[in-house]
């Protein structure tokens, strides 16, 4: 008789050394189901929940009971190590001497991951023609370009998996194109080294594991594109699933600029008589010249002239070059054919100009303007595509907004007619949140507005600082934001309290030293409101300075708000309001990352009390001790101050499956009974005082509604959220105006970046493939803009 799901469960937190979760119980049970009733499922599990080793355990048991592998899809580069390289490992010794045998998994990654060794014995024309030395050539140490490409030659004559991620040290992008290839340049079957191939190898051994891994754009291709990368299977998991909707739009987000047709017509150039190509590249450079940046309502005719001619002359060149047989292609034909198609196929979905679409022109200072074009919402493509024909469970600390998980729903395709059935599930956190932490909301503060922050907001956040005895964690709406803050905090509290700020050292240098110090304070943006996980007495104040609704002119938001206003929806609320909910729950995680962390989460915009859109917001954060009373909160702040133990250690920098935090699968210790006690004495005293509480934050102290989150939200193009939404969503009108600096330009760190890391190096070619713009990577990579520039074209990314 096969063990039951209870004992595995148990077996496994016994092997990552940790203890039962009501929680994590709850959500494994509810995959099970999920599983066995083949509905979907959207799980929301708190910070401290162990939610990996919650959906991990089932997973296994189904994959071995059904002999059919469970596909696990993750955002981003971290949590897929941590999964791959901690919870896997640890979770298969555990269950094996239960199943009868270990457990096994894998890790399926895209094809430019991998080394090509067709392309390495010359199969395929250089990417940089006059650049890339020859075989015989590379012994020259000429630069450094050459000598990667000497390692990276060693390399292959003993690598068995010509994974990219197992050379250490790392190459840059430009040299590892030399020994790799995109899927589109790939010559498949017809490929004289097929039967060698690392990226075929490693899909085939994926086929007979447990558990195969992935992220979230792979998955996403994978189904969209029918192109079977990865195995047979009837259940997937979508962790950190509130990313989805945003990794799939960028994944499937074009863009058109005169770089990409030039490049274009020099891979043709060989095969085929490209010059008219080569012109057309010049016309559209000249007619984007004039235009400015946002989004485009319908394409200019100049415009359109100049993409038409694009279109027609990568039309001729690309029929030109076709091979008149299977047998006639070869590496540079396909290399070629694969650009020359990008641009032929671009051309063609920005003149069809289909409603379903957004396009929009942006400036980069590297490459000019660019045309890029993205769907308006993927709710029908994800619900066609990755919702049939299996079971789909997606979890995240953020998926419940309001206290619904319809928002997020309507963004996946899972409302309305014909959306398949599902069950969503909020099992809490195990972290004592009205007992640990206070939320405070400054009703006293003047809006924030576009003029920057207030004389009185800069003195609240002096005095909040002094009464905590530094410990404050600053999340601020816009680097130009958070830099003001932090040069007016270095001028009010000189040397007392030292102030980081985000852009003057690389991200985890700037948290190991807030970390370190008590005194320390950092401030920062995007990055910082996602990221930071920094437990103890290092960080007892978070501070939000103002509801961080999107940009204005943010092309795909806008568009999205307009046609639900349009279909007589409040787009406002399902766009902008959800948005700012999903990032408020994020930033006020930074403050509770262990059962005995305590402090205070201080919102600095009064419209968090007084818009009527606010029930909305505050039922979306975490159900901390409310108040509006000043005098209470600094008093809290110094008690906390005097009694706080010293900063937990910290560890240095280490290598990427090192530094995963293990947060998701060891459970968390049970909440320290002293330190709990104390803040709850401290609450009991904020409750007496009824007349300071807004008791509008959470309706129901018993039915909590927890939101931390690691990574950005997704944008989506969703319905009104019901009931409450309605209620104090106001008119359009009204939402329209609320004001927000988030598109300021950020802090100019110069244009010689340092201390980039393999890593960072890793997650900047990440990023660039999946179609992210420089702004985008230097919000993922937590790194200025101008830093993210200037790296990518040390690294020859195009």
């Amino acid at each position: 008789m096969p063990p039951t799901l209870d004992a595995l469960l148990d077996a496994a937190v016994g092997g990552v050394g940790g203890s039962p979760r009501p929680g994590q119980q709850r959500m494994a049970h509810a995959v099970a189901e999920a599983v066995e009733r083949k509905r979907h499922l959207l799980v929301q599990a708190g910070t401290g929940t162990g939610k990996s080793l919650a959906y991990l355990v089932p997973a296994i048991a189904h994959a071995q009971a059904t002999g059919k592998p469970v596909v696990v899809a993750t955002a981003t580069l971290a949590l897929q190590a941590q999964i791959v390289d901690r919870d896997l490992p640890r979770i298969a010794d555990a269950l094996a001497p239960l199943l009868q045998r270990r457990p096994t998994f894998g890790l399926v990654k895209g094809r430019r991951n991998y080394l090509c060794k067709h392309k390495l014995l010359g199969g395929y024309p250089d990417d940089d023609g006059d650049t890339l030395l020859g075989v015989g050539e590379v012994d020259q140490q000429l630069g450094r370009l050459e000598r990667e490409v000497v390692r990276l030659r060693e390399w292959a004559e003993e690598t068995d998996s010509g994974d990219r991620d197992t050379l250490v040290p790392g190459v840059s992008e430009r040299a590892w194109r030399q020994v790799s290839v995109s899927a589109k340049e790939c010559l498949g079957s017809r490929c004289p080294l097929a039967s060698e191939c690392f990226v075929e190898q490693s899909r085939a051994e994926a086929a007979d594991v447990d558990v195969v891994v992935t992220n979230h754009s792979f998955m996403a291709i994978d189904a969209f594109e029918g192109r079977q990368m990865l195995p047979e299977h009837d259940l997937l998991i979508v962790d950190e699933a509130h990313e989805l909707v945003d990794r799939i739009t960028s994944t499937i987000t074009d863009e058109l600029t005169p770089g990409l047709v030039a490049a274009a017509a020099r891979a043709a150039a060989r095969l085929a008589d490209t010059d008219a190509l080569a012109a057309a590249g010049t016309v559209l450079e000249q007619a984007l010249q004039p235009l400015k940046e946002g989004r485009l309502l319908g394409v200019p005719d100049t415009l359109a002239l100049a993409v038409q001619q694009v279109h027609d002359a990568a039309r001729e060149v690309s029929t030109e070059i076709k091979p008149a047989n299977a047998q006639d292609n070869d590496g540079a034909r396909q290399r070629a054919r694969a650009a020359v198609d990008e641009v032929f196929d671009t051309s063609a979905r920005l003149l069809e100009d289909r409603e379903v679409d957004v396009a929009w022109i942006s400036q980069d200072p590297r490459r000019g303007p660019v045309v890029r074009v993205a769907p308006m919402t993927v709710a029908m493509l994800v619900r066609d595509k990755i919702f049939e024909g299996r079971s789909v469970v997606l979890t995240s600390a953020t998926l419940e907004l309001g206290g619904t998980f319809d928002a997020v729903a309507g963004t996946i395709g899972l409302r309305g007619d014909g959306a398949p059935p599902w069950d969503g599930l909020d099992v809490g956190s195990p972290f004592d949140y009205p007992g640990q932490a206070i939320a405070y909301v400054a009703r006293h503060l003047p809006p924030p507005g576009r003029d920057g922050t207030a004389e009185e907001t800069m003195a609240e956040i002096e005095q909040l600082i002094r009464a905590a005895g530094g410990r404050t964690l600053g999340l601020f709406s816009s680097m130009r934001a958070a830099t003001a803050a932090a040069e007016a905090m270095r001028d009010r509290l000189g040397d007392e309290y030292p102030v980081l700020c985000q852009g003057e050292d690389r991200t985890p240098t700037l948290v190991r030293e807030f970390a370190a110090d008590a005194r320390t304070c950092l401030f920062g943006t995007l990055s910082l409101w996602q990221g930071v996980d920094v437990p103890g007495s290092a960080c007892q104040l978070v501070l939000i300075d103002r509801i961080p609704f999107p940009r204005p002119d943010d092309p795909i938001s806008s568009a999205r708000s307009q046609a639900i206003a349009e279909r007589g929806g409040n787009g406002f609320m399902a766009v902008s309001a959800t948005h700012a909910a999903l990032r408020l729950a994020q930033g006020a995680g930074r403050l509770i990352r262990r059962g005995d962390d305590r402090g205070v989460v201080a919102f600095l915009d009064s419209r968090l009390m007084t818009a009527r859109y606010a029930g909305f917001l505050q039922r979306s954060l975490p159900p901390f001790w409310p108040t509006t009373d000043r005098a209470l909160v600094l008093g809290a702040l110094r008690r906390l101050d005097q009694i706080a133990p010293d900063p937990l250690p910290v560890s240095g920098p280490g290598e990427r499956v090192v530094a995963a935090t293990t947060a998701s699968t060891t459970a968390i210790a049970a909440p320290t009974r002293t330190a709990t006690d104390r803040l709850a004495a401290q609450a009991a005293t904020i409750s007496a005082s009824s007349d300071t509480a807004y008791g509008t934050v959470v309706e129901d102290p018993d039915e909590p509604v927890q939101h931390p989150a690691p990574v950005e939200p997704s944008l989506g193009l969703a319905s009104d959220p019901p009931g409450e939404v309605g209620e104090v969503g106001g008119e359009q009108a009204d939402a329209g105006a609320e004001p927000t600096d988030a598109g300021a330009e950020p802090i100019d760190a110069g244009a010689e970046p340092a201390n980039w890391s393999d890593e960072d190096d890793e997650e900047l070619r990440d990023g660039h493939s999946l179609g992210l713009d420089a702004d985008e990577l230097a919000e993922h990579l937590d790194r200025p803009v101008e830093q993210v520039r200037a790296r990518l074209d040390q690294l020859g990314v195009s």
